[in-house]
């Protein structure tokens, strides 16, 4: 049903001061860098920089589980009860992501490569 974690989401404040401790801490430059989104990607994670996570409400950093059939996998959660945060989005070429919280109030985010689908 998954492939695994292979996403983290931040949260972020200031997206220049946390993109430079990641620069920093990853040893790369970012792959996506753009005011809304920045994203680097290293030893086989995607780690990602949100300036508006917080007004989605995250709490702090969301690990994604990338899925084959994101929208039975959400589904399925919620059938599970959990409650939903985002529903199905497509956030560019194809990439589809949302989100849930368990009753705990931890976040569970979905991604679904164009490839999976």
């Amino acid at each position: 049903m998954t492939a695994g974690v292979k996403t983290i989401i931040y949260p972020v404040k200031d997206l220049a001061q946390t993109k430079a401790l990641f620069s920093t801490l990853l040893g790369v430059e970012p792959y996506a860098d753009e005011p809304y989104y920045v994203g680097f990607k290293d030893a086989g994670q995607d780690v990602g920089l949100d300036p508006n996570g917080h007004a989605k409400g995250m709490t702090g950093p969301v690990p994604y589980w990338h899925v084959s059939a994101i929208k039975n996998t959400l589904s399925a959660l919620l059938d599970a009860g959990a409650e939903l945060l985002q529903d199905v989005q497509d956030v560019g070429g194809g990439r589809l992501i949302a989100s849930v919280k368990d009753a705990d109030g931890n976040l569970i985010g979905l991604l679904q490569d164009p490839s999976a689908g």
